[in-house]
């Protein structure tokens, strides 16, 4: 008793509207029954189960020895689109006097009928715990939307499958707050098919029926397309009936358009027809002999995927009512179902195959698992719900010192010569900038970085700066987005190889466009033409304690040395290479070279894409920046991008 947070019995509401729901609930409600020192139950029946048209399946409940509490009467007749949301309406008005006077701890729903929405919403608006079986499932039709509505309202969530638990999961439930239990009917089924058969099958279709000479058909409408599913199931009794083998037709449910269907039914004599046998009900018990030992079961019921998967009976599965869910080897979908024809080929495919038996819904120990969570579950917590969101950017609230503050970038230019830092406003006003001599080593330079980074960022409250983050690198401009990538890694275009040969790069690589084109690798070279007396030329001279530069290069290739000139144009080489392979993998409209090298290298890159690119991205325009410092601007706009988008 300690566990629930209280020293009495847990209070458990079952609410059954159906003979589909009840075959779920039943195995639960044994469980619940068989306990009764931790639990007290109460069912709720309501529904279609009180309707003689569809067998006063209330009955089965009683059969079962449960004792019901309540008898509403729910559906308003009509079996059509307005009935449903009438009957939905009806129990809504009824509902509240009946969970007042019961106050349970736990109400249990089942399922994505109508009638489940009605009690969900009931419940959660008179602060009753709900559990939901089967959510995260995906089927088709009015199913889905009910289903994920009343996962919605619900506090905790019984799912039969792993697809099942990671779409609740999507769906923002509590992970805490779902079980992985399986199908509670599986518990029953999976040890069901051994037992004695042949006298239900008799009972249900005669004394002359073999195993697996039969079929089962169960077709319900379908409530966003009632006209084709009319036709639809007019077309596959045709199909039945040109068959000819003795068919078992179960009434559909009660949805909107049934009563057409079962106009549709009478219209072509199949109750009296010698070969078909029409029921509105056949007990759960019975139901799974006969589809275990059927030679087929057609229609658009779940069961077809559930129940008879575990057989390996093979199911014929007719229109999209069913269209999402997880399946065996067993079912064979006729999407279509448009001819008589196709249907007839489906049913001469599948006829008295036998498949493996699938347990994709359960393992036959939901129910342990299922009276395992309902004993955890702590009164003592709040009955608010909570939602696991995906982590999103928190916005910036409506304070006066936030709006008086300019939100500002600090931007970050690693240059060959020069670390250079700056306050970069969100109009790209540069505020504040910050330089120093690039050290030798990297540990160096990263101590130099975060110090002056440290630097500005104090600079930046006596500014009245607010600091949304701190931005280095190339980029990507895709739909005027900027792409940051996974791990905010994207478009280190300065590291793509054109050359297995090259050059050693900072970065421990060989043959990058850095380790040519940079101001760093232009840098390395000029010292290299230093110190073999061949950068200097006639026009040029260098103090003695004159560092040598990527600018004294550039200056000696002006002042026509060839040696000098041969490495600009190796370095444009490389540099058009490898926009080259961006144009071949992103076939941009615009490439745009910054920096003081920018002037130098845009012919050299012209000329690579004219021989080296493919025709079909050759137009692409390239162009030089005339911004200021647009390597810091660049930087910055990274993280003024990212964090003022309000986007998860």
């Amino acid at each position: 008793m300690e566990k629930n947070g209280n020293n009495r019995k847990l209070r458990v509401c079952v609410a059954t509207c159906n003979r589909a729901d009840y075959s779920k609930l039943a195995p639960i409600m044994f469980g619940i029954k068989s306990d009764p020192q931790f639990f007290e139950l109460d069912v709720v029946v309501l529904g279609s189960h009180l309707i003689d048209d569809y067998g006063n399946t209330y009955r089965m409940i009683e059969q079962d020895d449960f004792d019901i509490h309540t008898r509403l009467h729910t559906i308003v007749r009509g079996e059509d689109e307005a009935a449903m949301v009438e009957s939905v309406g009806l129990a809504l008005v009824k509902l509240p006097d009946v969970l007042n006077r019961l106050k349970p701890d736990i109400m249990i729903v089942h399922g994505d009928r109508f009638d489940a929405l009605a009690l969900a919403t009931s419940a959660a608006l008179m602060n009753i715990r709900i559990v939901h079986i089967e959510g995260g499932e995906v089927s088709g039709t009015i199913d889905d939307s009910i289903r994920h509505a009343i996962t919605k309202l619900a506090h905790y969530h019984v799912c039969c499958t792993r697809s099942a638990e990671q779409h609740l999961i999507s769906m923002c439930e509590d992970h805490d707050h779902i079980l992985l239990a399986g199908c509670p009917s599986y518990d029953k089924l999976l040890s069901a098919k051994n037992k004695d058969y042949m006298s239900i099958i008799r009972i249900w279709l005669g004394d002359d029926v073999e195993p697996r000479d039969y079929i089962v058909a169960l077709q319900h409408p379908v409530t966003t397309d009632i006209k084709h599913s009319i036709k639809m199931f007019e077309l596959t009794l045709d199909a039945l009936i040109s068959f000819n083998k003795r068919t078992l037709v179960l009434f559909p449910n009660i949805d909107a358009g049934s009563k057409e269907m079962v106009r549709v039914m009478r219209k072509k004599g199949i109750e009296h027809h010698p070969n078909f046998r029409a029921v509105k009900h056949v007990p759960f018990d019975q139901f799974i002999q006969l589809v275990a030992h059927a030679g087929c079961v057609i229609g658009n019921s779940s069961c077809g995927f559930r129940e008879v998967g575990a057989f390996g009976t093979p199911v014929i599965n007719l229109g999209t009512r069913q269209i999402g869910r997880e399946t065996g080897e067993n079912v064979l979908h006729v999407r279509d179902a448009d001819t008589q024809d196709k249907i007839l080929r489906a049913l001469n495919l599948q006829f008295a195959q036998q498949y493996p038996c699938s347990k994709i819904y359960g393992d036959g120990n939901a129910v342990p698992r299922i009276l395992k969570f309902l004993k955890s579950i702590d009164l003592r917590e709040p009955l608010q719900k909570k939602f696991c969101f995906p982590p999103v950017k928190e916005n910036i609230s409506q304070d006066i010192d936030h709006i008086l503050e300019t939100q500002s970038a600090l931007a970050v230019d690693l240059g060959g010569t020069n670390l250079r830092i700056a306050i970069v406003s969100m109009k790209g006003e540069i505020i504040k900038k910050y330089t120093q001599l690039n050290p030798k080593t990297y540990e160096d330079r990263i101590e130099l970085i975060l110090k002056m980074c440290v630097e500005a960022a104090s600079e930046a409250v006596n500014l009245n700066c607010r600091i949304l983050g701190v931005g280095i690198g190339g980029g990507v401009v895709h739909q005027h987005e900027l792409i940051h990538g996974s791990s905010f890694c994207a478009a280190e275009l300065g590291h793509l190889v054109v050359s297995l040969e090259g050059p050693e790069c900072l970065c421990g690589s060989y043959g990058c466009i850095e380790a040519y084109a940079s101001g760093i690798a232009l840098q390395r070279e000029a010292k290299k033409l230093h110190d073999e007396d061949l950068l200097l030329v006639e026009g040029m001279s260098l103090k003695k304690q004159e560092t040598v530069t990527a600018a004294h290069l550039i200056q000696a290739a002006k002042l026509g040395n060839a040696k000098a000139d041969d490495v600009l144009r190796t370095a444009g080489t490389a540099l058009g290479l490898g926009v080259v392979n961006i144009l071949h993998t992103m076939n941009p409209s615009l490439v745009i070279l910054s920096g003081v090298l920018a002037s130098h290298y845009i012919n050299p890159v012209k000329d690579v894409i004219r021989q080296r690119a493919l025709f079909s991205v050759q137009a692409v325009d390239v162009v030089v920046s005339d911004l200021n410092d647009p390597a810091l601007l660049g930087a910055a706009s990274m993280v003024l991008d990212y964090t003022t988008r309000r986007i998860y």
